[in-house]
Order: structure tokens, then sequence, then C-alpha cells
């Protein structure tokens, strides 16, 4: 009998491009079924007009799918940059940062627009939690969940102090209420719910764990200590020849004990040349 060896198992690496691949092709599928609505406000974007792109949902996602090529190319510059200082990796790193921005103020822009009278109708808030879920509808919900969905998503990426999901949590919260607050103070329209708070929070903690595999890591994280140096002294020390030992040298030559009398008791002075 020939005994049948199990194939190894995928390699972190592959499994990293298998999960890109997949993002990839679901935003491909989503677009996909999405471009007759973004397509109905291209010709008024791509003519500068404020009216029917930018204070449209349609014509913000259009503008935000056109500036993706803008964003990589800042992400390059930012990689670019890091990369002579040493500092690794730089393209993840420089990809999160422009990500957070990139996919966030957008999403920021929409949640602010106003509604039919703004400044005339009077603020309005709801802080009865789930009792405004029946009124958002599917895409009302996909929406929230989305809000911060980037910022849940690459945070963890670039700061390791982020990469947990209930700080996540907490920070897509954070920011939902200073979002509702804003809508409530500058009247504009629209109703300050505590369920889009508990939407928003829940679409940053689903991003994040989406995005684990690729957390920034504690050891990743830059550092001001010295490093040591020869005989664990620091690299300062160690480039002084004989003042790295001058504490313990110290002790030995007698610096550091005080003058006694015959009766073994200290006398104040200086020690002992």
């Amino acid at each position: 009998m020939t005994s049948s060896a199990l194939p190894p198992a995928p390699s972190r690496r592959t499994r990293r491009t298998v999960l890109t691949g997949l993002a990839l092709l679901g935003l491909a599928g989503a677009l996909y079924v999405v471009r007759g609505p973004l397509m109905m406000s291209a010709p008024r974007c791509m003519a500068g007009r404020w009216h029917g792109c930018f204070d449209t949902f349609n014509g913000v996602v259009l503008m935000t799918l056109v500036a993706v090529p803008l964003s990589l190319l800042v992400a390059g510059a930012l990689a670019l940059r890091r990369r002579p200082a040493g500092r690794a990796p730089a393209w993840r790193l420089s990809l999160a940062e422009v990500g957070m921005v990139h996919g966030t103020v957008p999403f920021l822009w929409l949640t602010l627009m106003p509604g039919a009278a703004p400044g005339i109708a009077p603020a309005r808030v709801s802080l009865v939690p789930l009792r405004d879920l029946v009124t958002m509808g599917t895409l009302g919900i996909v929406g929230n969940l989305l809000v911060f969905a980037s910022l849940g998503f690459f945070a963890p990426v670039r700061f390791a102090a982020l990469t947990s999901v209930p700080r996540i949590l907490a920070l897509g919260a954070g920011c939902s209420v200073l979002v509702e607050g804003a809508q409530y103070v500058f009247r504009l329209d629209r109703v300050s719910s505590v369920d889009d708070v508990l939407v928003n929070a829940t679409g940053a903690a689903l991003a994040a764990l989406a995005s684990r595999h690729w957390w920034r890591t504690a050891a990743e994280a830059p550092t001001d200590r010295p490093r040591p140096g020869i005989g664990g002294l620091s690299h300062e020390s160690a480039a002084s020849p004989g003042l790295g030992h001058l504490g313990a040298g110290s002790r030995c030559l007698g610096f550091s004990h005080a003058r006694t009398d015959r009766g073994g008791r200290a006398v104040p002075g200086r020690g002992r040349p």
C-alpha cells in the first residue's frame, strides 16, 4: 500500500491574494449592478455642474470612483517618500492613509447634505434604539454600514494602537455621534438618530474584521527608544569609551563610599578619592 501525502496548507500570502481577489470581484459586481444610476449623473458631473452631481447620491459616488486613480497616485508618492527613510511596509501604510480619507469623506459629505428645508425645519432627535431601522430600508442600512467602513478597515492597518475590534467600534460610534450632533446643531433637516450611530459603528467593526490579516502589529510600530549596543549600552554610550562603565567603576574606585569615624558612623563630606 502506498501512502498519499496531504497537500500543503496554503500560505498566508496565498490567502491574502485570494481575499483580495474576492474583494475586487465583489466590488466589480456591485458596480455592475449600480452602473445605470451612476451613469445618469455622468453628463452633469463631466460638465462640472454642482446641481445634479455633487448634491445627489449618484453623483457623489460616481466622482468618488473617478477619483480612485488620483488617490492611487497620492499613495504611490507617499510610499516613495517613505522608502528612503526605511519605513516598512511603505505601500501598506500609504494605501491605508489614503484609503481612510478617500473612502470616508464622500460618505460624510452625503450624511451632512441638507434636506429639503435646512434652517427652517425644526431639529429632530430619535433616541429610542432600533425604532428607525424599520423605516431605513435595505438601502439605508447598507449606506449607514458603509459610512465609516473605510475608517474601520484601514485604521487598524495604519495604527497599531487601533488593532482591536472594540476600539474600532468605539471610534466608529464616536465619529457617528459627532456627525449626528452636527446634523442637529446646523439644522440640516435631517433626523439625528441613535440607530444611525449603532449601524455606523457596526459597519466600522465589520470592516475591521475584514482587514484583520493586514493589521499593523506592535512590532512594526516606530519607536524612539535607543537600540541596545555593546554590552547592553545604548549606541551613544558605546561610542564614548570609558564613560559607559563610569557608574560601576566609581563604586570600585571608592567614589561612592562615605567617610566614617572610628565607631563606623558616617561623616558628612565628600567621598574618598
